[in-house]
């Protein structure tokens, strides 16, 4: 089981955020207890949650990148932006709903696709 977060940077306010998210919502909130995250900013959850952040697509934790850099260090592993929706698609695998198996799968292949072209432009690039 794996705690991750995410290289994006979203501002908020003077602060810059990423993702921080879990296999395990016990996974997750001990890494968010671990580095000093209080649990009232859990995302996406159906009880722990409140308000529009019960609406987010996948149970999470909006970090500060000092909080990004106490994670990394207790053992979380860095992903790029395409790790929350990477993530999301392997829990609607897991789901067994065909339906979400089959969009899931197309959203894993267009990721690769993806991270693939970019790997290209970037070594055009250097060249």
């Amino acid at each position: 089981m794996t705690v991750f977060v995410d290289d994006v940077r979203h501002q908020f306010g003077r602060m810059v955020m990423c993702h921080l998210w879990a296999d395990t919502e016990a996974e997750l909130l001990a890494m968010a207890n671990r580095i000093g995250v209080a649990r009232k900013w859990i995302q996406g959850h159906p009880t722990l949650s409140f308000g529009k952040h019960r609406n987010a697509s996948w149970v999470h934790f909006d970090i500060s990148l000092g909080m990004k850099a106490k994670a990394i260090a207790a053992g979380a592993v860095l992903t790029d932006m395409f790790g929350p929706a990477e993530h999301v698609a392997r829990l609607h695998i897991a789901s067994g709903d065909e339906v979400l198996i089959e969009l899931a799968t197309r959203k894993l292949r267009q990721i690769e696709h993806t991270r693939l072209q970019r790997q290209i432009a970037a070594a055009e690039a250097i060249d």
